[in-house]
């Protein structure tokens, strides 16, 4: 059961360097955003209701033929990479959702609905993605509904105080099994706290059973040097 949440909760979630400095966007959002930066920066979250629990997030941007995208690639705590988000700068939508399945493999999800980073308060976003099932030949669809439930709020980022959103998700997983004809949906709710200068920095489950928290900032080199001790 905690490795489903920790599935559902991971999305939580590119282009020339900018020293880490926020972009022009259409999403009045975008200072409680990731940094954007084309040299990787790693976020590492403690479950701190489990404190040996930890998962990574790698950040980058990057700029293409299709514009400046940020992308957050979601590593468990041994370095295995789970899935990643292709985020559009310019609106925060969703370009693209891969997956690893349960052979290791990466693979493309299927978008049917993309918003996840709301335009306003009264805006409540819809991301609908389905993709090969992490354990066996299921299909999983995975729908994410989310609404700002807190602006301008103060928030502890490892020890200090700093402007942050507050943002509650209520999350389908559905599956279906082709071959045994099975199907299941689990529904939860979790919150989310994006704080400025930083992205996401806390998401929790409502009873707080998972509850990460970002602990550390760390570069590439140091990341490599810790996955792999």
């Amino acid at each position: 059961m905690k490795y489903l949440f920790f599935l559902l909760l991971a999305l939580a979630g590119l282009f020339t360097a900018c020293s880490g400095s926020t972009a022009d966007s259409k999403n009045p959002y975008v200072a409680y955003f990731y940094p954007v930066d084309s040299i990787p920066k790693i976020y590492l979250y403690r479950d701190v209701a489990n404190g040996l629990d930890e998962q990574f997030h790698r950040i980058y941007a990057v700029k293409d033929a299709e514009g400046e995208h940020v992308i957050v690639e979601i590593y468990s705590a041994d370095g295995r990479i789970l899935e990643a988000l292709n985020y559009n700068l310019d609106s925060l939508d969703i370009m693209d959702h891969m997956v690893v399945n349960r052979k290791g493999e990466k693979t493309k999800a299927e978008l049917f609905k993309y918003k996840l980073m709301p335009m306003n308060d009264s805006e409540e976003t819809y991301f609908a993605s389905r993709f090969q099932g992490f354990l066996d030949s299921t299909l999983i669809l995975k729908e994410i509904r989310r609404k700002v439930s807190s602006d301008e709020i103060s928030h502890d980022v490892m020890g200090e105080e700093v402007a942050a959103i507050k943002m509650t998700d209520k999350i389908r997983m559905s599956s279906f099994n082709p071959f045994a004809k099975r199907d299941n949906t689990i529904q939860t709710r979790s919150v989310n706290y994006f704080a400025k200068g930083f992205g996401l920095v806390e998401y929790h489950s409502m009873d707080k059973s998972v509850h990460y928290k970002l602990e550390k900032v760390l570069s590439q080199e140091e990341w490599l040097k810790l996955v792999t001790r």
